[in-house]
């Protein structure tokens, strides 16, 4: 047993399922490794943006044009942290802000050409740098391996790969 502590601040006890401790202390490490990897992409494409930034833009390529406060929501952050970042990606031009038709109080954001760009610019990158990192280990892949990965992404909310892709790809006409 445990205690978690929701971003709302309250805590609940829960039953922790048994789980391999070595492969979560290796799947933690990973992340940091390939959180890593992202922030020396943006870094090498000097552009200053926040991790947290960097995140919008990517579920603006996911989700399409969404609303401060469902952002704001898949993030767990006040609706008032996404209109600040958002803010700031508008003023650098890689998003675009609209008010909605039928309540003028809601906005709407979506990527713009340079936005979708970016974020296109940055998985390249970043794929590349993967890509090499699995070379170097000089490891055949393992079929269990990928998907568990690919259980784990699902698990996390994410979209797999192709979905990624074609999120993208739809993104690409919906900026043009």
């Amino acid at each position: 047993m445990r205690l978690y502590v929701e971003p709302t601040g309250s805590s609940t006890a829960v039953d922790e399922p048994q789980v391999d401790e070595p492969l979560v202390d290796a799947l933690a490490a990973l992340c940091r490794s390939l959180v890593g990897v992202t922030v020396r992409t943006l870094d090498a494409l000097d552009v200053d943006l926040t991790m947290s930034q960097y995140r919008i833009l990517v579920l603006l390529v996911s989700q399409g044009p969404a609303r401060v406060v469902d952002l704001a929501t898949t993030l767990h952050v006040h609706p008032s942290t996404v209109t600040r970042g958002c803010d700031r990606l508008a003023r650098r031009g890689l998003v675009a802000r609209r008010t909605g038709e039928s309540d003028r109080r809601v906005s709407w954001l979506s990527l713009t050409v340079a936005g979708r760009d970016l974020v296109g610019e940055v998985v390249r990158r970043s794929s590349a740098e993967i890509r090499r990192l699995v070379a170097v280990t000089g490891t055949a892949p393992d079929v269990g391996l990928i998907d568990m990965l690919e259980a784990l992404v699902a698990a996390a909310g994410e979209p797999d790969e192709r979905r990624w892709r074609q999120d993208w790809e739809r993104c690409v006409g919906a900026a043009s």
